[in-house]
């Protein structure tokens, strides 16, 4: 049990590294594209990625849905969670989206409880506490702050997100890692074109080698994501999350040339080690759990 927590931790960690990466990318273009028109792009760049390794291996029937309606759910969530995120990224910078999406794991870790019944105790709940402040922190809400559409779309999505994390905890249970990852990207590209060809963007031909890029990054990120909510419960793997504001905040430094303000490093901090407490008291309990139980 400890081994496959130790994996999941891994894989997320390596998942939020890509991600952000991704998310560069993906404000790089919405400076010319519509957000649904980018959320278009970055689905249909990232399919033959996905699909190359199932066709290679001849394990197409890996990608049965077992349970579709629960995939179309996660395909309509997607457009809301990438939708929302990309105009976010747009109007605000890396490490601002980050810091009012850093609530999704919170979210997240929270429901798995009543969803899930995964257990958290009550210094898990008190650090699950003391992490949303931090959030709050950072998002300083007031009239002028709270109201931005760039904060609330990101709020949208982080809500969105958290809802679909929950979902690949139950989805993986009957479905492949494969299934669920085409399945949800597949499903987001067809609503997110559906809504988006009315405003339709002619692509400029300097940008395909970022497509190209965005796509790798995308198919990477998101096994990497599936198989850590796949080794260990959601509690485990979600607040490692965190990390991507330090990834934000060093691409805004490299890329753009903005730093965070103080509120912004002071949130963070508080959200990060909040995260590092929840991980080590899953770790603590592992060990000391009884051999024959597991996580269901």
């Amino acid at each position: 049990m400890l081994h496959g927590r130790l994996r999941a931790i891994v894989s997320m960690i390596a998942a939020v590294a890509v991600f952000s990466g991704m998310d560069a990318l993906l404000k790089f273009l919405s400076a010319s594209y519509p957000p649904l028109e980018v959320a278009v792009l970055r689905g249909a760049a990232s399919m033959p990625f996905m699909l190359l390794p199932v066709l290679l291996s001849g394990r197409w029937r890996t990608l049965k849905p077992e349970r579709f309606p629960m995939h179309l759910a996660r395909g309509a969530l997607a457009v809301v969670v990438l939708g929302g995120f990309i105009y976010a990224v747009r109007t605000l910078s890396l490490a601002n989206v980050y810091a009012v999406f850093l609530s999704a794991p919170l979210i997240m870790t929270a429901l798995a409880v009543p969803l899930l019944k995964e257990r958290t105790d009550t210094r898990g709940w008190v650090a699950i506490s003391v992490g949303l402040a931090g959030v709050l922190i950072m998002l300083r809400p007031s009239v002028s702050g709270l109201v931005s559409l760039g904060a609330l779309a990101a709020l949208i999505s982080a809500v969105a997100y958290a809802v679909s994390g929950i979902l690949v905890r139950v989805l993986t249970r009957t479905d492949t890692t494969a299934s669920v990852v085409v399945w949800t990207i597949g499903l987001m590209t067809v609503f997110c074109a559906a809504l988006a060809l009315p405003h339709w963007v002619r692509l400029q031909p300097q940008h395909y080698r970022w497509l190209i890029a965005l796509g790798a990054l995308a198919a990477v990120g998101s096994y990497l994501l599936t198989e850590a909510f796949r080794a260990a419960p959601a509690a485990v793997v979600a607040p490692l999350e965190y990390t991507a504001l330090l990834w934000g905040i060093l691409i805004d430094r490299v890329v753009w040339h903005t730093l965070p303000s103080t509120r912004v490093l002071v949130g963070g901090a508080v959200v990060i080690a909040s995260g590092l407490y929840l991980i080590w008291r899953e770790r603590t309990r592992a060990v000391h759990e009884p051999a024959h139980e597991s996580w269901k």
